[in-house]
């Protein structure tokens, strides 16, 4: 497995039930972090409990290319490289389709998939000059396998799939790693604006979804971890 000492890491969604503690996780194993996420006061709590510096914390809305270019800037400000990058931002509208509004519906492809391609485009030029780098993205379940009322959702993140799949192709040629978490039924705070009979204590928790991120940053320099299927017991559908 590859060492974490001295990684320089960009992280999108810092501040969400995932994203928190990927974070801790990814301090204590001695990379440098640049943290991301839409809520200043949020974003600004985690970097304290983690010593990350002001500097190499910026609050955005990732679908906002304006935004986006002044990240990239900020960034490299503080580092002269990205090592690894991980979008674990997103958001979740599950809804039957007769009640899915046109918002909804630009909504969920606006931060699911257009704020992703936008950080991407940023981001992956600066690795092709070293020709090599990690991009991890969490497409969900609902990625691979759809469900009912899950339109947009899914719409969304199978956009991100098939993104990040044709990315992966034109940088074959390079060590540039490309890796899918399709994470199914997690304990987050994603459930709790979503009107469905769930049962949160049977569901993965957030903190070893997070190690499965924290894992996937460390892949062996010899071979690439294309995709991992994390859902639980009760729940599975792959």
């Amino acid at each position: 497995m590859e060492t974490l000492i001295g990684k320089n890491i960009l992280v999108a969604g810092a501040t969400g039930g995932i994203g928190s503690k990927l974070i801790k996780l990814l301090a204590g194993s001695g990379a440098n972090l640049f943290i991301t996420a839409r809520n200043k006061e949020k974003l600004q709590q985690v970097a304290k409990e983690n010593n990350i510096p002001v500097e190499k914390i910026a609050a955005l809305d990732m679908a906002d290319p304006a935004a986006v270019n002044q990240l990239k800037e900020k960034y490299f400000q503080q580092f002269p490289s990205v090592d690894i990058l991980i979008n674990a931002a997103g958001i979740g509208i599950i809804k039957q389709t007769d009640l899915l509004t046109e918002d909804d519906f630009m909504q969920s492809l606006q931060t699911n998939l257009f704020a992703p391609f936008l950080l991407v485009k940023a981001f992956l030029p600066s690795m092709k000059e070293v020709k090599k780098g990690l991009i991890i993205n969490i497409p969900g379940v609902l990625g691979k396998v759809p469900m009912a009322g899950a339109a947009a959702y899914s719409a969304s993140k199978y956009g991100l799939v098939g993104m990040m799949q044709s990315i992966r192709e034109e940088v074959k040629r390079t060590d540039i790693r490309i890796t899918n978490l399709f994470l199914g039924g997690v304990d987050s705070p994603f459930w709790d604006t979503i009107d469905l009979k769930v049962q949160r204590e049977k569901m993965v928790q957030s903190q070893e979804a997070a190690k499965a991120i924290w894992f996937l940053c460390q892949q062996p320099a010899s071979g690439v971890v294309s995709e991992m299927v994390l859902q639980p017991f009760n729940h599975q559908v792959i």
